[in-house]
């Protein structure tokens, strides 16, 4: 595939993809107060979750649309008086904003669940936070396009801790409970993280890898429709017609 063509194909899919994210937000916000009161809390943390996913996608897939249609992705603007990168800008608005994603989705199970917190989520949430102290050392370099090794690998560890905790807690007791909805969930969140992982530990190397970013981001789409039709009413249920 030529240059050009990776540019539109990628440009394509990442507007497609801020339209449809942003679109669900919006149905999510709207009819919430649709949603039975039992299960009102549980849609109300997905639609935060994804609110700040989209907040955060929003800044990483949107410069990097906004860098092709500068000249590539190696555009850089001169920022408080340093030149930076615009795509290294907007991994950093999304390195935070899936921090706080997993930190929702802990809460999220929590109250699909009705499980008080323990130790394993007091530590999940742990480590979202010191995820998120990690990410603002330095050594990150997120005015650059690649992110720098070994930082990268050592500031996504406690995200992998996040991921993998808030995936068996969501499994356990989805599969436990023949929670059909939220076993996809369970298993779109594995999906999204053996598409996420070869990047963060070879894409400096490979950068073709970058390329699993997209099924990633369809598995995070799959999770918020799989989510949106478990909890929120059916249109014609939410009017009162026959079912």
């Amino acid at each position: 595939m030529s240059e050009a063509l990776q540019m539109i194909g990628e440009s394509a899919f990442n507007i497609a993809y801020l339209i449809t994210v942003w679109a669900l937000v919006v149905l999510m916000t709207r009819r919430l107060p649709e949603v039975a009161p039992e299960q009102r809390r549980t849609a109300g943390m997905i639609r935060l979750a994804f609110m700040l996913l989209a907040a955060g996608d929003t800044g990483h897939v949107g410069f990097r649309v906004v860098a092709y249609a500068l000249g590539g992705l190696d555009t850089e603007r001169v920022i408080l008086g340093t030149p930076m990168n615009l795509v290294g800008i907007g991994m950093l608005t999304t390195a935070v904003t899936v921090t706080l994603f997993y930190m929702v989705l802990v809460y999220v199970w929590q109250f699909r669940y009705r499980q008080p917190a323990n130790a394993l989520t007091n530590l999940l949430l742990a480590a979202g936070i010191v995820r998120l102290i990690m990410m603002a050392l330095p050594g990150n370099d997120w005015g650059s396009l690649v992110p720098p090794q070994p930082m990268s690998t050592y500031r996504n560890l406690p995200l992998v801790v996040q991921g993998l905790g808030v995936l068996g807690l969501i499994l356990r007791d989805a599969i436990r409970r023949r929670d059909t909805a939220f076993q996809w969930v369970g298993i779109m969140i594995a999906v999204s993280f053996a598409f996420y992982l070869p990047v963060i530990l070879w894409a400096q190397q490979v950068p073709q890898l970058g390329l699993l970013m997209i099924p990633k981001t369809c598995a995070y789409l799959v999770i918020a429709f799989v989510a949106y039709r478990a909890l929120w009413p059916r249109p014609a249920v939410a009017a009162g017609a026959p079912t």
